[in-house]
């Protein structure tokens, strides 16, 4: 009897291990006349416990890690093959609190099945929303989307169906749909992991998407350093065209939608929606002025959807479950889900999907296990490097993206990079104008000499070289970045070091340093 053994393909899991696991796990069941099936699955999210390897035995999955090739004998001799006790085994891993205490629809299938497996993919409810959507209208398609009440998951957070509704009313005949997968944002990995571990649910919201506003043509941006990522989805756009699912006439409907991938260069300002567009007509990556916005005049001039990963690979589940099952999780404005990506100094790290609402002090503390250096929790950036600081007394903060506006704060693509008390604020305020410097297109001058005055300024308070009047200076700074810059690369740098600022202020009160030191 053939014993069915998953274990990762996700990049994560791969950095640690999991293909010589794997190499090590066929070598031993050859030696020992064991027959073991072997599924390469996308990551479960649980980050510290990689390579997760886990063994089908009767119909349940038995997870053990985080294994290394240098277990694998003795797990054989332990009958892990079997479901047999170990030292590394972790029972059923639905069972545990990481993942049962989680809201899974957008990542429902990954970390379960083989990423190309087109009939495990519909086995687990793959397709159910296309062929519903093709037996719609495209304004139907598209009030669903709008009464789920999805919105973006990039950052901005605008509602997904007002965007759809816009590009489908602009009469034209060439329309696109692209998929923004250039995730930058430090501590993120939510886009990679559906991307790796479940490309037919983007897919399949790409072409829903298309269906709605008619778009014949989409393009998927992977930025470069996702190599796993974009191989996976080059990939899986071949099967879907080899099963008529993708070209001149999707399934059967008599509509076309094909479907392209393109690979960034290594630019982080590219991850806003106009410089995106610019890369992907093969310009440098330079912010356009809005208006027009891309929905009237996106790539190539014509109207074009731009969503994000998260938002697109959600639509399959909205068609199939309907939009009300979708809006009944969350709160206010904020409906359905989100994955929250937990990463820095973080004990558990890994991604949780969770209904809009949950605290930060549940995802750090009860998800993450608190700071993985066991010293205590001075801060956590929220929504990537352009994100604010929240310190210890804004942990019980709903994250949700009106309680954070109202906070000073933002959502943005969900990633929360913790921080212990070791940490030197000033100097992550520096962080933030460097990283701004560096990223910078350059098209606007707030934001390309303001993030360089703002790093030497901070490194002025650093020194200790007149801390309060250059503590001011830093903020008028900030007025003028925020209110002057052309997008959000500069508008938002300022958030991080205002927050510093505002929740930190002895870390910015500086002796002056003498020369020698």
């Amino acid at each position: 009897m053939s014993v069915t053994v998953y274990i990762p393909c996700d990049s994560a899991a791969l950095s640690v291990g999991a293909d010589t696991v794997a190499d090590a796990i066929r070598h031993e069941a050859r030696i020992r006349d064991i027959d073991v099936t072997i599924v390469r699955n996308g990551s479960r999210g649980l980050f510290w416990l990689e390579p997760l390897v886990e063994v089908e035995v009767d119909g349940n999955r038995t997870a053990y890690g985080p294994v290394t090739a240098a277990d694998v004998p003795k797990l054989f001799d332990a009958a892990f093959h079997a479901g047999g006790s170990h030292p590394l085994a972790l029972g059923p891993i639905e069972d545990h609190p990481f993942l049962k205490n989680q809201e899974r629809l957008t990542f429902a299938r990954v970390g379960i099945i083989d990423p190309l497996d087109m009939a495990a993919y519909q086995s687990h409810g793959g397709l159910t929303g296309l062929r519903r959507a093709l037996g719609m209208t495209p304004e139907q398609i598209v009030q669903d989307v709008t009464d789920s009440g999805l919105r973006g998951r990039g950052g901005a957070g605008f509602p997904t169906g007002i965007k759809w509704k816009t590009v489908a009313e602009t009469a034209c005949e060439t329309k696109y749909v692209c998929c923004n997968a250039d995730e930058g944002d430090s501590g993120t990995f939510a886009d990679r992991m559906i991307m790796e571990g479940d490309p037919f649910t983007l897919i399949e919201g790409m072409v829903i998407a298309g269906l709605a506003v008619g778009a014949g043509e989409g393009y998927v941006y992977i930025r470069s350093e996702y190599p796993h990522a974009i191989a996976t989805m080059l990939a899986a756009i071949r099967i879907w065209e080899a099963d008529g699912l993708l070209g001149d006439d999707v399934a059967g409907s008599g509509k076309p939608f094909r479907l392209h991938v393109r690979k960034g260069a290594g630019a982080y300002i590219c991850g806003e929606e106009s410089s995106m567009l610019e890369s992907m007509e093969g310009k440098r990556g330079t912010v356009r002025a809005k208006p027009p916005i891309p929905a009237v005049a996106g790539l190539f001039g014509q109207p074009t959807v731009v969503n994000n990963v998260l938002s697109l690979a959600t639509v399959p589940y909205i068609m199939k479950e309907g939009a009300e099952a979708y809006r009944d999780f969350g709160m206010g404005r904020s409906r359905g889900t989100q994955p929250f990506q937990l990463a820095g100094n973080i004990r558990q790290g890994g991604l949780v999907e969770k209904a809009f609402g949950v605290t930060i002090r549940e995802l750090i503390e009860d998800f993450g296990g608190g700071t993985a250096s066991g010293r205590p929790f001075r801060a956590a950036q929220l929504g990537g490097p352009l994100g604010a600081y929240v310190d210890d007394a804004m942990l019980d903060l709903a994250m949700d993206y009106e309680a954070l506006a109202e906070a000073g704060a933002m959502l943005g693509h969900g990633g929360i990079v913790v921080f212990d008390d070791t940490v030197d604020m000033a100097e992550m305020a520096r962080f933030a104008f460097e990283f701004c410097e560096i990223e910078s297109c350059g098209k606007c001058t707030p934001c390309r000499i303001g993030a360089v005055r703002g790093r030497e300024t901070v490194e002025k308070i650093i020194r200790g070289e007149d801390a309060a009047r250059n503590v001011t200076l830093v903020e008028d700074l900030c007025d003028v970045m925020t209110d002057g810059s052309l997008c959000a690369m500069g508008g938002l740098t300022p958030m991080p070091v205002r927050s510093a600022i505002k929740l930190f202020p002895d870390d910015f009160d500086r002796p002056l340093r003498h020369a020698a030191e």
